[in-house]
């Protein structure tokens, strides 16, 4: 297997190359050269697999650079209960990603049960695996760029604290996430970690990122390396809760289910694409965005408008608080017929401050067999979602999976299973549980009072020079 870059510039590479790099060279992003496709017969043999047996499968149809025994080790050292212990009682550990069953085909699947409460902690986690493995292998180290809108961060961080080799700049919108989002980030306090709090919004964040990683000089002298979704691994290691979901909300191989996602920067949801590209039976990837609407927009209309960092809202569900999806371009180079050229021109477009319309183009008529459909959910949504969640079913969700169920409500079907992928703990965003329930949520006792330890964070302008000084002077010391 060989990976491509969105935008032709790139020497194809193997898995382990581009685990490393991050951006392309040319800017693009990479994807694999095909999606291998999963027969019917595998998908019935898959079905009672555990969680790490059915990552070891689909991971192997993209990673042949890794022995199978050695990536079978590092993927049974990640999906282990220790790493994923559950919130709700009666659970089997073992499960990673248990189904939880709100009503006859409506179901949320539980992906926020890892060490900081996040689904980004099911690809993060295997993430340091492989960097640790990769790293050692070849006698190299990586410093790590990358920014946050909130989980991201975190679940990086405790990835890739106290790994071999690996160094973490993680650029976060200062004063944008919740007090436990900081918390998690900044009271960390090992030496290979270094918060950086930027005066804006996660586009800014975001926009440094890809400003240094383009920077080929810079990218090679001091080894940057990227753990936000740009990353491929991160997106791949998605894709098996999708597989897994299905059979858990299913009982025979065919049958169709839907899958609803809140997005921000697309990553989450494009794990849902790349499961239907290989064969999953999916209906309907439903796309929820709470007030930054740019991806419903685009879904609705064909039209792809980014917002300027001035006019991103800054909302109670803060991890979708983006306005320029940085893994929207992989889903655009399916859609345009993975045609290079075509990619370069609207991106080029965009990265100039415009927008690109396709709605009267040949590409659109495409769209319908990709099964995406959107919808947007503002606070008040969100507020009465988690209220009524929890007065009907007794389960209580975070502000972005109640994005997802408000849109998911829209979109159900009869006979068709509505899967919603919840993303985070309520816990971490307690304010909004407080004002929509009139209590607070519980949380792991090992977190009890995480906002009062020490923080330790760097508070930087908005501007790649000063990042750049930043990386330049901890690498001296």
């Amino acid at each position: 297997m060989r990976y491509l870059s969105t935008r032709g510039g790139a020497t194809p590479q193997s898995f382990c190359d581009i685990l490393l790099g991050g951006l392309a060279p040319d800017g693009g992003l990479f994807v694999p050269e095909s999606y291998p496709r999963v027969s019917t017969q595998e998908l019935a043999e898959w079905r009672k697999l555990p969680y790490a047996a059915l990552a070891l499968r689909i991971l192997a149809k993209f990673i042949d650079d890794i022995p199978p025994p050695e990536l079978a080790a590092l993927i049974d050292r990640t999906y282990t209960a220790a790493n994923f212990r559950h919130c709700r009682p009666g659970r089997d550990a073992a499960e990673i990603t248990p189904l939880t069953t709100l009503e006859e085909g409506f179901h949320l699947l539980e992906l926020s049960n890892g060490p900081t409460l996040a689904f980004k902690d099911i690809a993060m986690q295997l993430l340091g695996n492989l960097f640790e493995y990769v790293l050692e292998k070849r006698g190299e180290t990586l410093n790590i760029l990358g920014a946050t809108s909130g989980d991201t961060g975190s679940a990086a961080e405790y990835a890739m604290r106290g790994k071999k080799g690996v160094r973490v700049f993680m650029l976060s919108p200062h004063g944008k996430m919740s007090p436990f989002q900081r918390a998690q980030m900044y009271s960390l306090q090992d030496p290979n970690i270094i918060n950086i709090a930027i005066r804006g919004m996660f586009d800014d964040c975001q926009d440094i990122v890809k400003a240094i990683a383009a920077d080929a000089d810079f990218k090679t002298r001091y080894k940057i390396g990227a753990v936000n979704s740009i990353n491929w691994a991160r997106v791949l290691a998605q894709t098996v809760y999708y597989f897994k979901g299905y059979f858990a909300a299913t009982e025979q191989d065919g049958q169709e289910v839907a899958f609803a996602v809140p997005s921000g920067n697309f990553g989450n949801i494009l794990a849902g694409h790349i499961a239907h590209m290989m064969g999953l039976p999916i209906a309907r990837l439903v796309l929820a965005t709470n007030e930054n609407d740019v991806l419903d927009e685009f879904f609705r209309t064909g039209r792809y408008r980014p917002r300027s960092a001035q006019d991103t809202f800054v909302t109670s569900s803060p991890s979708m608080d983006i306005s320029k999806a940085s893994n929207f371009e992989r889903f655009v180079f399916d859609l345009v017929g993975r045609d290079a050229t075509v990619v370069r021109s609207l991106w080029r477009a965009v990265e100039q401050g415009g927008d690109f319309d396709l709605s009267q183009t040949p590409y659109w008529q495409r769209m319908p067999s990709y099964r995406f459909v959107s919808g947007k959910s503002v606070h008040a949504d969100r507020v009465a979602t988690i209220r009524e969640t929890w007065s009907r079913y007794g389960v209580m969700i975070d502000p972005h999976t109640a994005d997802a169920v408000k849109v998911a409500q829209h979109w159900r079907e009869s006979g068709v299973p509505m899967i919603v992928l919840e993303t985070a703990q309520p816990a971490k965003f307690a304010e909004t549980i407080q004002e929509a329930l009139g209590i607070s949520p519980s949380r792991p006792q090992e977190l009890v009072g995480i906002e009062d330890l020490p923080q330790r964070v760097l508070v930087c302008e908005a501007d790649a020079g000063a990042v750049r000084r930043i990386i330049e002077k901890t690498c001296a010391e």
